[in-house]
């Protein structure tokens, strides 16, 4: 079974594996203005954050996803979440290499969002570089994907940037934040893709550096 609670680190960030005791940070994170989460399913107040990271570690248990809370390092403050979820097993033949293979050979990134201040930052370029490099560098996945309401172009430009490829529409694919049938935009990036979009990533955490 692939680890699914790992903690990764970065210059400006910490993603922690999940828990209760990130409940207080949480809730404060996704206080305010809620125009600012009105394409994405974020819980509100102590019930709701509750019953989210009670259900992101059934999910952990089950072994179908390893949900984060996104830390910032500057004053150690709860930012967000975000998950590594929907992972797939390949059936590869018993003469494969990867026969047998602990990591999935897919997953996507998803059920990401991020308290007001922390949007356009430096934080989601580094929060998605530390999952896209423990899915290729120690899963060894195949393949990553994302997932965005086809309307939320701040999303889709937001993956545009970081290097993932528009892969096109899935029509009627989830259920909207308005509790709709969303088409969804995907994007993904592959292993084939991954040192581009690496290296890609490093320029862009170097041009934050340099502008801070």
């Amino acid at each position: 079974m692939a680890i699914l609670d790992p903690q990764l680190s970065g210059r400006f960030l910490r993603l922690e594996p999940l828990g209760q005791e990130h409940l207080t940070g949480l809730v404060a994170a996704s206080a305010g203005d809620p125009e600012l989460y009105r394409m994405s399913k974020v819980p509100v107040g102590d019930a709701e954050v509750g019953s989210y990271i009670e259900a992101a570690q059934v999910a952990r248990d089950a072994g179908t996803a390893a949900p984060f809370a996104v830390v910032r390092l500057a004053d150690e403050k709860v930012i967000g979440s975000t998950r590594l979820f929907d992972m797939a097993w390949w059936p590869w033949p018993a003469d494969h290499p990867r026969h047998g293979h602990d990591g999935p050979d897919t997953c996507e990134i998803g059920h990401t969002w991020l308290t007001r201040s922390a949007i356009r930052t430096s934080a989601n370029t580094e929060m998605k570089r530390l999952m896209l490099t423990f899915a290729f560098e120690t899963w060894d996945v195949q393949s990553v994907c994302f997932h965005t309401d086809a309307r939320n172009e701040r999303s889709r430009q937001a993956l545009s940037r970081i290097g993932a490829r528009y892969e096109g529409i899935l029509r009627s694919h989830r259920l909207a934040a308005d509790d709709q049938p969303r088409d969804s935009a995907r994007f993904a990036i592959t292993a084939a893709d991954w040192p581009a979009v690496k290296a890609h990533l490093d320029e862009l955490s170097r041009e934050r550096l340099l502008a801070s």
